[in-house]
């Protein structure tokens, strides 16, 4: 008796001090938050090729492995030998990833990013034009409305002195100009060199994902009990099937739609159409806000030219969100986050806060694994108190008896 009374002052004591110590950590890391950002953006700056690699390795990863499970049998048969047969196939199967990641680049930087350039140029040379010419017909609109005309115009002629003073560029500008240029270039060059080696970590990735998965159930099994290291590696094909099929679903999604939307404005004879075809498939990859993040910049270089030609671009937008939210989107995707839309509203809002672009693309499969997470434990617990853990069952609950744990339901007119 004396010896259990003992323990469980032990106990007591050991949980106490662990506490303890997780606020004074806690404290610490609020106190020292910029101190760490600093030291986790170092870290992220030295481990950038690694990180890129491990990127393009994990997009990849679908098509080399269809390449070796097609290639692998065929070559082990032709070779007679089952090894050397796989080991060809995974050699081919790099070099066809890697033509794959080639032919996508070549493609976007000799189509895309000339003509993206050329727009981009035009639209900014024939800004000052097109704000006269929107001043014009804005004043044909407002003509009735004296007050209100004379306002619209005031603000238009801040806003063309604006792109004046942005466009005319002084000495003193040029010079800055070109002072910053030279960084630029040397972090562009840094850039491209921290690509190539990600390239090349990329590939060795690649022909060794399976070590690195294997070494890692062999850690898992060596650290934990069996029930936990099941459930470790349970959980870790989980967020797999999240991250893999959410986000290249997401990119298939969003390349789909900047096809439609490139046609669509074409047969429309839009403006500025590849810039806002590329503008609009490139945010769509944010869930939820990219369709309104890339049609607000949008609707404004078409607005410049023609008013009219805006309003039917907003029209031709929403429809295609209509489309892509109720039928592409469900149909490439299908429910792999298994979360709620308000919840992937909060994981966009929470994640985007923290890491920015980033944050607002990884956080709905974030958050779905936190929630898959933070369900089964609450789960396991509930089973544990003979609790039912079907969320419809605590609808109306007022209280569970404690002798039978039978459910006392709200009256009708009463609240939660």
């Amino acid at each position: 008796m004396r010896g259990e009374k003992f323990n469980r002052f032990i106990c007591w004591g050991v949980t106490a001090f662990f506490v303890i110590a997780a606020s004074i950590a806690f404290a610490y890391i609020l106190l020292k938050l910029n101190t760490i950002k600093e030291a986790i953006s170092l870290v992220l700056e030295i481990m950038a090729p690694v990180i890129y690699g491990a990127v393009m390795a994990y997009l990849l990863t679908p098509i080399y492995n269809r390449c070796v499970a097609w290639m692998a049998p065929r070559f082990s048969a032709w070779i007679k030998n089952e090894k050397k047969g796989m080991s060809l196939a995974k050699a081919l199967a790099t070099v066809v990833s890697t033509i794959v990641l080639i032919v996508i680049v070549a493609g976007l930087f000799s189509m895309l990013i000339p003509e993206l350039l050329a727009s981009a140029e035009n639209a900014i040379n024939a800004l000052p034009q097109n704000i006269s010419n929107f001043s014009i017909w804005l004043t044909q609109v407002l003509s009735g409305n004296s007050e209100a005309s004379t306002i619209a115009i005031d603000a238009l002629n801040r806003l063309y002195e604006w792109a004046q003073g942005v466009l005319e560029l002084n000495m003193d500008k040029i010079l800055t100009f070109l002072g910053g240029l030279s960084s630029g270039v040397i972090g562009v060059l840094v850039w491209m060199k921290n690509i190539l080696i990600g390239v090349i970590v990329m590939i060795y990735l690649l022909n060794i994902k399976d070590q690195f998965v294997s070494l890692a159930k062999k850690i898992v099994y060596g650290i934990f009990s069996l029930k936990w290291a099941n459930r470790i590696v349970k959980e870790a094909r989980y967020i797999h099937k999240v991250f893999g099929g959410f986000i290249i679903g997401k990119i298939v999604d969003s390349i789909i739609i900047g096809i439609l939307c490139f046609l669509g404005l074409s047969v429309m004879n839009m403006p500025y159409t590849l810039l806002v075809s590329v503008i609009v498939g490139v945010t769509n990859v944010i869930p939820f806000f990219g369709p309104f993040i890339g049609a607000i910049p949008s609707a404004l270089l078409i607005l410049l030219v023609s008013p009219i030609q805006c309003l039917y671009f907003l029209i031709f937008i929403l429809v295609l969100q209509q489309f892509d939210g109720n039928i592409l989107g469900p149909k490439i995707l299908g429910d792999t986050t298994g979360i709620s839309s308000f919840w992937v509203l909060f994981s966009i809002l929470l994640f985007g806060g923290l890491l920015g672009f980033v944050g607002m693309i990884v956080g709905v499969p974030i958050f779905a694994v936190f929630y898959r997470l933070l369900g089964d434990f609450i789960n396991g617990l509930l089973e544990k108190k003979d609790l039912p853990v079907q969320t419809s069952q605590y609808d109306n609950l007022e209280t569970v008896e404690e002798k039978d744990k039978s459910f006392r339901r709200l009256k009708s007119k009463q609240t939660q």
